[in-house]
């Protein structure tokens, strides 16, 4: 059996554009109950946002509802392959901790690869939770 990101990333992908604003993209991701979108310009992969990003970078700086997804997405992206292995996917999730790595090819969004899509594959169990166990780490000691 592979075991590459091809087999098990989730290949029907919701976007939304640069064109889109939080209350728009929150809109979409109840809808579509999903905690994280794509962004993208034209056919090609300029960032991420999800929930988190609109709770952080958005309400909880009193921004409104009709700001830019611009304002609010990730840019610096981490990306997998189609071809990437599992290991080499759950190492990168772990590294930059992050829950969700979008799948791309010749720059478009092909897929997405989320912890649970590693947890649920058995065989792939042990790559997930370890890298849900270092995402889960602060990044920073606790001040006591």
């Amino acid at each position: 059996m592979s075991n590459n990101l091809r087999d098990i990333m989730t290949t029907d992908v919701e976007s939304v554009s640069l064109l889109d604003n939080a209350y728009e993209v929150a809109e979409k991701m109840e809808k579509l109950n999903v905690g994280a979108m794509p962004v993208i310009e034209g056919d090609n992969l300029v960032g991420m946002i999800t929930d988190r990003d609109l709770v952080l970078r958005g309400y909880a700086k009193k921004r409104s509802g009709s700001t830019a997804v611009s304002e609010l997405m990730t840019k610096d992206l981490v990306v997998g392959t189609p071809d990437m292995t599992v290991d080499e996917a759950s190492e990168l999730m772990a590294k930059h901790q992050i829950r969700r790595l979008p799948v791309v090819e010749n720059g478009k969004v092909v897929g997405i690869v989320s912890i649970g899509d590693l947890a649920v594959r058995n065989e792939y169990a042990d790559e997930a939770g370890e890298a849900l166990s270092e995402i889960s780490q602060p990044s920073s000691p606790n001040i006591e």
